[in-house]
C-alpha cells in the first residue's frame, strides 16, 4: 500500500464553493474578496426550498403549498416558475447536480498526488459532510428516485444523471490508480465508481432507519477498507 493513504483531515474550507448542499438550508459561504451574492428570486428560494422539504418529508408527501410556504413566494410565482411539482423536482435534481459537481470539483483531496489517494480522500470527504440530521445531509437524488423510480420518468431521469455523474467524476483517478498499482481485474473503474455511490445511498437510507449518521460514517469506513484490500490485494 502506498504510505500516503492515510486520512489527511480533508475539511471544507470556508469559501469553498458559493452553494453546498448540506444543511437544512443551502449554505451560502463566499471568499471576502468575492462581491455579495444577489438576493435569490423566487425561483431560486423555490428550489432551496425543495432541497430542504423533500429532503425531510420526501417527494410525494411535500405539496405545492409547503414549498411555497418554505420559500416564502406565492402559488401564483410557484406557477411562472414552474409548471408543476414534478417540473420542480426535475429542476432541483439538476441544480442539486450543479452544486454538488462545484462543491466536489474544488475539495481538497483533488491535490492528492497519488489516484488512489484521491480516492480514498474522496471518501474521508464524503464522511466530513455527515452532519447534523439526517436529512441535512442525505442526498436529494436518492431521496426522490426511491419514491418515484416507476412513476416519474423524468425525476428519475435526472436524479440518475445525478448519481451517476457524481460516479463519474471518480473513474479517472481509478482508472489510473488501477494503472500505477498493477490491478487487472475484471471488475472496471466504472463499476466500482458506481459501487460508492451504491454504498453512500444504501448509507444515507440506514441513517434514516437508525436515526443518526454514525451507521453512514461505519459504512464509509468500510467501503475505505474495501477499496484500500482491492489495491492491496491487485483482485487479479
Amino acid at each position: 500500500m502506498h504510505p500516503n493513504t492515510q486520512f489527511r483531515g480533508n475539511r471544507i474550507p470556508v469559501g469553498l464553493v458559493d452553494l453546498i448542499p448540506t444543511g437544512r438550508y443551502v449554505t451560502t459561504v463566499r471568499e471576502k474578496s468575492q462581491p455579495q451574492r444577489p438576493r435569490p428570486g423566487a425561483r431560486e428560494k423555490l428550489l432551496e426550498a425543495s432541497f430542504v422539504l423533500i429532503r425531510e418529508k420526501g417527494y410525494s408527501a411535500t405539496s405545492v403549498d409547503e414549498l411555497c410556504a418554505e420559500a416564502g413566494v406565492t402559488k401564483g410565482a410557484f406557477f411562472h416558475h414552474f409548471r408543476s411539482k414534478e417540473a420542480l423536482a426535475v429542476a432541483a435534481a439538476h441544480r442539486w447536480s450543479e452544486a454538488s459537481r462545484a462543491l466536489f470539483q474544488r475539495a481538497p483531496y483533488h491535490k492528492h498526488r497519488d489516484p488512489l489517494d484521491r480516492v480514498l480522500g474522496y471518501l474521508d470527504f464524503r464522511k466530513e459532510l455527515l452532519k447534523g440530521e439526517v436529512a441535512e445531509f442525505s442526498c436529494l437524488a436518492g431521496t426522490m428516485v426511491q419514491e418515484v423510480y416507476r412513476t416519474h420518468a423524468e425525476i428519475r431521469e435526472a436524479c440518475d444523471a445525478s448519481i451517476s455523474g457524481q460516479a463519474a467524476t471518480l473513474e479517472a483517478d481509478i482508472t489510473e490508480a488501477m494503472k500505477l498499482y498493477g490491478v487487472r481485474a475484471k471488475w472496471s473503474a466504472q463499476g466500482l465508481a458506481l459501487h460508492t455511490q451504491a454504498v453512500l445511498q444504501g448509507a444515507f437510507i440506514l441513517a434514516k432507519a437508525k436515526g443518526g449518521p454514525d451507521v453512514a460514517a461505519a459504512s464509509i469506513d468500510h467501503l475505505r477498507r474495501y477499496i484500500e484490500l482491492l489495491f492491496k490485494t491487485g483482485e487479479h
